[in-house]
């Protein structure tokens, strides 16, 4: 089924391509790859350009639908910890640094007229694996495993020392920090347990670390739906069937409800999502049995998942960090931003769902890998660290398209294709209940 209103209606038909047509969901004629720009880095002092990554294959074809896989399906790669933590804002970033001898948590600051950074050295050197994400009020949350417990604390700058607000801990099992939540206020968590998954505010609430819900089922991944931080999409797996993603909402005790089921038995996972237009990043298995592919939707439309063939690259992880915010009703004009990582390094691809093609370009020296995000005008921000400018923003933005010629003849009609839907959703209509985010949107019947 479509993704539908809650009153029933279908939502806006968007995503088509720019003479009209519906893109196809499956596999198309590969790209033959645009002339490559590079990215332009600004800030104090200037990043040389890594070398051009030689243009990766693409993929062998797809199986169709109705045939086979040739293998059991696999699970997706491990999704690539970015190498410092944005707010959703834009204002403040938070990374674990190293002088070449011992690692502590940095802040860098990102709404002024030059990037700076504060390092936040505690009484000790952190472990490596040390995870931190900056608050909306310019604070740190840092997490440490102690004893087998998640310890959570909120450092600041005093001078030349750190402060540090302790805040709690939360026992044992496997823990995975969320995304920065819209607003900048609070912090949260999930916790992976052998049927069910619990979502910890870990920091702004009143005492310490706070359960919010018991998500059944084991979850993964982590995408906010909307401006308030209340709608929170989860991948899940019940009971070792395949992961779907569903809509999770803190304000109403973490009832849960269908987000994305693109097939019965296929495997499909919400990457990023752009609350402003609804574009949906999807990864999924669907168009090819057994192997994952990255797909695209929006929230609300009754038009199918597409799989631009652009965004596949053979020996190569294609993931997507950024979406260009403010394009309201438009997710085709969203710029996307994506990380490719292959034998010859990583480096970066743009790409609008509106264009077949994806813009490969050669990454800043010293980006923080991972790392970035767009502004409303459509420009991309890249932060990176180098020994002669610890702290510096990058900025691109995706080549403007090529225009081709009108071909002579009239082009027969496409043949339908087969439709790979999205499930119904409870946020089918968030464009149009922007402004009244607190109220609870029920799924489509």
């Amino acid at each position: 089924m479509s993704l539908q209103a809650p009153d029933g209606t279908p939502g806006p038909e968007y995503a088509r391509a720019p003479d009209g047509t519906p893109e196809p969901e499956y596999a198309q004629a590969p790209d033959t790859g645009p002339a490559p720009a590079s990215a332009q880095p600004s800030g104090p002092g200037q990043a040389q350009a890594s070398p051009q990554p030689p243009a990766p294959r693409p993929d062998p074809s797809p199986q169709t639908p109705g045939s086979a896989p040739a293998s059991a399906p696999e699970p997706a790669p491990p999704t690539p910890r970015p190498a410092c933590v944005i707010t959703a804002d834009g204002a403040y970033a938070a990374r674990l640094a190293s002088d070449g001898t011992s690692w502590f948590p940095e802040r860098w600051t990102l709404d002024g007229p030059e990037p700076y950074a504060v390092p936040l050295p505690g009484n000790q050197p952190e472990e490596p694996g040390t995870e931190v994400a900056p608050m909306g009020d310019g604070r740190v949350l840092i997490r440490r495993v102690v004893d087998g417990r998640h310890s959570f604390s909120l450092l600041y700058p005093t001078g030349p020392r750190t402060g540090e607000v302790p805040l709690g801990a939360v026992s044992g099992g496997e823990l995975t920090m969320l995304p920065p939540a819209p607003g900048g206020r609070c912090a949260y968590a999930i916790a992976v347990g052998e049927r069910s998954t619990g979502v910890w505010m870990v920091a702004g609430g009143a005492f310490g670390p706070e359960f919010l819900a018991e998500v059944p089922g084991r979850c993964s991944g982590g995408v906010w739906l909307d401006r308030a931080g209340r709608m929170l999409a989860l991948d899940r797996s019940l009971d070792g069937g395949p992961v779907k993603t569903v809509a999770v909402d803190l304000g109403r005790g973490g009832e849960v409800t269908p987000l994305l089921q693109i097939a019965e038995s296929s495997a499909d996972r919400l990457v990023l999502a752009d609350p402003d237009s609804g574009l949906l990043l999807i990864r999924s298995d669907a168009p090819s049995p057994g192997h994952d592919r990255l797909g695209w939707g929006v929230l609300g439309s009754t038009l199918p998942v597409r799989f631009p063939e652009c965004l596949r690259l053979a020996d190569c992880a294609v993931t997507p960090f950024a979406i260009q915010p403010g394009q309201t009703l438009m997710p085709e004009s969203c710029a996307v931003a994506l990380r490719i990582d292959g034998a010859a390094g990583t480096w970066l691809g743009l790409w609008r769902p509106a264009e077949r093609q994806m813009h490969q370009l050669p990454a800043p020296q010293g980006w923080l890998a991972g790392a970035g995000l767009w502004t409303r005008d459509g420009e991309l921000q890249l932060p990176y660290a180098t020994e002669s400018v610890p702290c510096g923003i990058a900025r691109t933005s995706v080549p403007e398209p090529v225009e081709e010629p009108a071909p002579r003849t009239v082009p027969e009609p496409p043949s339908a294709a087969r439709p790979v839907p999205l499930q119904q959703a409870p946020l089918a209509g968030l464009m149009r209940r922007a402004a009244t985010a607190g109220t609870r949107a029920a799924p489509a019947g």
